[in-house]
């Protein structure tokens, strides 16, 4: 009889001892929960600037071999929109291009997304703004080839029908002496040369930059690409943290890239594909201005 009556007591102990850290874990769980909402809080406006506070980049450039003609000449880049808006209908976007005054726009591939947010429309509005400021020219990149070939047609279609010119492996006289190249995406890993007179200043429109060593092959003198997304998350001390077909601390990312005799100018882009968000990594409009 003693003995289960200390057994009893014993368990009643335990379940005594039990429901205070019951409680206790309780609280710790709330606290975790109120930490998190505040995290939440805090960061997504962060997030959320960070993907649509657009900056222009403005470059002066020149080169011995440009035309005299192209003294204040004004190029604006637009690269890897993904589909992207900022404003009713990209107001935002237009009005900033409109205040580069450019006399020609490029427009160096991903225009749309290839992958679960495709949505063409939105893009062939914003061509059909774009082409009322000045000639647009236009090439294709990686996610252009990620749709299906009806809506590639369909793209491209709109995109003619818009006034956007599409170079498809194909060169067009800026000035003479002055050329613009326009290399499509797939064409990037085969000999473009030929497209390429070694006597003029050529400007290579091109959208993936990590195929820089090909471009100063083949004696392209300045070219226009993106891809890299400005290697969507750029983090102190550490730098870029990723890009396609780079990897882990990608070299080509940003700003102007000499190798030999060309420079490349590497857009970090205005949208966003497999990373919703980016860190310390605007969405960019890039203008280049030439003086002799």
């Amino acid at each position: 009889m003693t003995k289960n009556n200390d057994a009893t007591n014993v368990h009643n102990q335990d379940q005594s001892a039990q429901t205070p850290t019951k409680k206790v874990n309780g609280k710790n769980l709330l606290i975790k929960y109120i930490v998190l909402l505040v995290v939440i809080a805090v960061v997504t406006p962060f997030l959320v600037y960070g993907n649509n506070h657009i900056v222009i980049t403005e470059y002066s450039y020149t080169n011995s071999k440009m035309p005299s003609e192209m003294d204040g000449y004004c190029i604006v880049q637009i690269s890897d929109l993904h589909n992207a808006k900022f404003g009713k209908d990209n107001s935002k976007l237009v009005e900033m291009i409109k205040s580069c005054n450019p006399n020609i726009i490029v427009l160096t591939g991903d225009f749309v997304d290839g992958g679960t947010h495709t949505n063409i429309q939105i893009s062939l509005d914003f061509a059909n703004q774009i082409t009322q400021i000045c000639p647009v020219y236009y090439v294709t990149g990686n996610h252009e080839y990620y749709l299906t070939e009806e809506k590639r047609t369909k793209l491209l279609d709109g995109l003619k029908a818009a006034g956007v010119i599409v170079l498809d492996d194909e060169a067009v006289e800026l000035f003479s002496g002055a050329n613009l190249v326009g290399i499509d995406d797939e064409s990037l890993y085969h000999d473009f040369s030929s497209l390429i007179d070694t006597d003029d200043f050529n400007i290579v429109l091109a959208h993936e930059p990590q195929r820089i060593k090909n471009y100063s092959q083949y004696n392209a003198d300045l070219v226009f690409s993106g891809h890299a997304h400005g290697g969507q998350f750029i983090l102190p001390l550490f730098g870029p943290v990723y890009a396609p077909d780079q990897g882990l601390r990608p070299q080509y990312t940003s700003g102007i890239i000499t190798y030999e005799d060309t420079d490349m100018i590497v857009s970090r882009g205005i949208g966003n594909s497999a990373f919703p968000f980016r860190i310390n990594n605007y969405p960019e409009i890039v203008c280049v201005k030439f003086y002799n």
